[in-house]
């Protein structure tokens, strides 16, 4: 089976490793079969955490691992930019971004920067990816024997703007048989450095991924862009969706820092119709999406012969 992004072959370096939450997430990685190669923080090189060495610098790490392909960023909110940036002036392929609170300004610094580069920004507030079976990055599933419980190998794609709920869609698809090429948890910002459209384009190009499941939410043009992107043939999969937030009230905040309705735009009711219309078979209770899920890839399937 396939994946996206990360398989058996990642290597990853994790920045701000010598933190508290990020020792615990090398263990949750390494666990899982990850290969954590290298750590960095400043003025701690020379030392280990769970077995990986420690650099002062990104450019230090890569010197000595020069395959290192994947960055997951364990650092404070306002460090995440420079972190970031350390990233991408290394030629690192994949950056994951886990801070929460980045600030906006900072990010769209960051999407800038990594373009012109070949560097490709998760997050920020992501949870993480993983391939099961293949490989975890980042925080995704919280230990590895329950990561190994909640992610099965299959063909569905998954990409979810919720952390938590990237394995709750994973949990529903397991229940009707299905597993995932890779799961995604794309962060819940106003600003990605990895967009829907970003990751259709991904399981698009995919041979094994039969068709995508994704978890949306109210705020942002994330899910409108992407049905536009579905209309004029960009993705051509199936695609089966649910959209929180339906309840939610012009100019409070639901949740992440994207989920916000601002002006009548960014409703859950205006992204469900604009993917409907898109041709996407969107789902009114999060509970049903394993069964429609099983039940589109099965006339995916008999259409293809």
């Amino acid at each position: 089976m396939m994946a996206i992004l990360i398989d058996e072959s990642t290597k990853v370096l994790v920045q701000g490793i010598t933190g508290r939450e990020a020792q615990v997430r090398v263990r949750l990685m390494a666990e899982y079969g990850t290969k954590v190669v290298a750590g960095v923080t400043p003025g701690r090189g020379g030392r280990t955490v769970e077995g990986v060495p420690v650099y002062d610098t990104v450019k230090e790490a890569k010197e000595h691992h020069p395959d290192i392909s994947v960055s997951a960023i364990f650092v404070p909110a306002r460090a995440a930019k420079t972190a970031a940036f350390e990233a991408i002036d290394a030629s690192i392929g994949i950056i994951t971004l886990h801070p929460e609170r980045v600030p906006q300004q900072d990010m769209l610094e960051v999407i800038a920067y990594a373009r012109g580069g070949n560097t490709r920004v998760i997050g920020p507030n992501t949870i993480g990816l993983v391939s099961p079976g293949k490989s975890l990055v980042g925080m995704i599933g919280a230990r590895a024997d329950l990561a190994r419980e909640f992610f099965k190998p299959g063909p569905i794609g998954v990409v979810s703007r919720s952390g938590g709920n990237t394995t709750t869609l994973c949990y529903y698809l397991n229940k009707v048989g299905l597993g995932q090429t890779t799961a995604i948890g794309m962060g819940g910002d106003a600003f990605v450095g990895t967009t829907l459209i970003d990751v259709l384009t991904l399981f698009e190009e995919d041979d094994e991924t039969e068709m995508v499941a994704f978890f949306g939410e109210v705020g942002t043009r994330v899910e409108e862009d992407a049905a536009e992107f579905i209309k004029q043939g960009g993705f051509t999969k199936p695609l089966v969706g649910y959209v929180s937030g339906r309840y939610a009230r012009a100019g409070v905040r639901f949740g992440h820092a994207g989920a916000i309705v601002s002006r009548g735009r960014g409703t859950a009711q205006g992204k469900i119709a604009a993917l409907r219309e898109a041709g996407a078979q969107m789902v009114d209770h999060f509970g049903e999406i394993g069964e429609v899920a099983k039940t589109v890839l099965a006339e995916y399937r008999r259409s293809r012969g």
